[in-house]
């Protein structure tokens, strides 16, 4: 059994985390500004904190899973909204680390998230973690946010960075935004549709965090997405088609660009990301088929 210490485990991804590695009889404690929500969100057998000083010295801390940010699609990249990404990234990830330096038990690893925004738009150029990156906002956060979690390795802490696509998931993420419109029949493609979209299962992503944590050879990036990535073209008529609802009302790229300003790169640019590296260390996707991913997480929502 390992102690397992989660920022953002409150999310999307990190209360399935918690509850996979409860049912695995693991230990789990949650950061987080509201812990009274640790326990609804992950779990009765999770403990919520909200300062890494409750911790006390004496507890052993073996694996920490870093997966706290705000969610960078919630409103226009306005100056004061970019401030509060990268704090709750960059700022957060750096004293995380900090605090791991002067602890006399060190963790065995450091799981720290990113984005595959990290390369930024590379057109329909197949993206590997060897890949160069296009230089603009979601390149230099992530690269921010990376580079302050890989600092924990001068501390002797193995350090895993997860370079995150869309989590496809059945309560919240931005699968579930895209839902209404669509339901309605008002769904479509955005621009001209054939900007890669990288995706993942939340199952499989639940089980390559873990697989990360347990395997101690593992370290550096990581492509955390699907290795069959889809046009979003393709995307919105097969999400159509499992709503039994047309998905004819596109919606241009000057119109995105006048709602969302410089946010609108998240919806009309892609990455053809692959996860070679995980692939050949030896995980498995459960979830490789678009078609058949998409079906299971609607069908969750349905209940069936």
């Amino acid at each position: 059994m390992k102690h397992f210490l989660i920022t953002g485990g409150t999310g999307l991804i990190g209360s399935a985390l918690c509850k996979h590695l409860i049912n695995q009889d693991h230990q789990v404690t949650v950061l987080s500004r509201t812990p009274k929500k640790v326990t609804s969100k992950c779990g009765q057998q999770v403990k919520g904190i909200k300062y890494l000083t409750e911790i006390s010295t004496d507890t052993q801390i073996d694996i920490v899973i870093n997966l706290a940010g705000e969610p960078i699609a919630d409103s226009r990249w306005t100056k004061k909204r970019k401030a509060v990404l990268e704090m709750s990234r960059i700022d957060l990830t750096r004293n995380l680390v900090d605090w791991l330096n002067h602890r006399q038990k060190k963790p065995e690893c450091l799981i720290s998230g990113s984005a595959i925004g990290w390369y930024g738009d590379r057109g329909n150029s197949i993206l590997t973690e060897q890949s160069s990156y296009h230089d603009e906002y979601t390149h230099q956060l992530c690269d921010a946010w990376e580079r302050e979690a890989l600092h924990a390795k001068q501390h002797g802490i193995r350090v895993c960075i997860a370079r995150t696509g869309l989590v496809l998931a059945s309560k919240g993420g931005f699968l579930q935004k895209m839902l209404l419109p669509f339901k309605l029949g008002l769904g479509g493609r955005l621009g001209d549709g054939q900007q890669f979209m990288s995706w993942i299962h939340i199952s499989d992503m639940v089980n390559f965090l873990e697989f990360l944590a347990l395997n101690v050879q593992l370290e550096g990036i990581f492509n955390a997405c699907s290795p069959s990535p889809v046009t979003n073209r393709t995307f919105t008529q097969t999400l159509a088609q499992q709503l039994h609802r047309p998905a004819f009302l596109p919606l241009p790229a000057w119109i995105l660009n006048i709602i969302l300003g410089e946010m609108s790169c998240l919806l009309l640019k892609g990455q053809r990301a692959l996860p070679k590296k995980a692939q050949a260390m030896g995980f498995q996707f459960h979830y490789t088929d678009f078609n058949v991913a998409l079906p299971n997480i609607i069908n969750r929502k349905k209940g069936i």
